[in-house]
């Protein structure tokens, strides 16, 4: 810089702490890692819980399914959401799965032949939904919250496990 009478004039420069740089790069990318696993739009078709309650007053469960939708190229966060979920209800729910009441599948939306339900649950990430057949109505939501709870695994199957009995008594609210 210039000062008054031609002068050069320098400033102090802060030193760059490396450690600092490092971490805060660290966490963008982390930020940037898990915001591009998650789903968290509105799908056309999808409903979420507090609509669903009027309809399901006085419905008769038919089958509730858990799919857990993901990709081929999976982040510990996605890998982690769908491992507690299967572990949620091959522990919580066998005499539900022995029967059919209840359907658990880890699928892969970018195999061809996973193409239809892909469709039906308007799939665009990883993502865990949950479908409610009650006679001739169907009904989907995507579970956001199990996104933050994968680094409780207990915390995570209280949750799970509470949502899939309550969609399978017929409580969609």
């Amino acid at each position: 810089m210039h000062g008054a009478g031609g002068k050069i004039i320098f400033k102090k420069v802060k030193k760059i702490d490396p450690l600092r740089s490092l971490i805060v790069a660290s966490l963008v990318i982390l930020l940037l890692a898990v915001s591009a696993c998650t789903d968290v739009s509105t799908h056309p078709g999808s409903v979420l819980p507090a609509q669903l309650s009027a309809a399901s007053a006085n419905s008769t469960i038919g089958r509730v399914e858990v799919f857990y939708f993901h990709g081929n190229q999976r982040c510990a966060s996605c890998i982690a959401v769908g491992d507690l979920a299967e572990t949620t209800v091959n522990t919580s729910f066998k005499d539900e799965l022995a029967s059919g009441r209840l359907v658990f599948a880890d699928v892969n939306y970018d195999l061809p032949e996973n193409a239809a339900l892909k469709t039906k649950y308007n799939v665009t990430g990883s993502s865990l939904w949950i479908g409610v057949s009650n006679g001739s109505a169907f009904h989907m939501e995507q579970d956001i919250r199990v996104w933050s709870l994968i680094n409780n695994k207990d915390a995570y199957s209280a949750y799970l496990s509470g949502v899939i009995t309550k969609r399978l008594n017929g409580d969609l609210s």
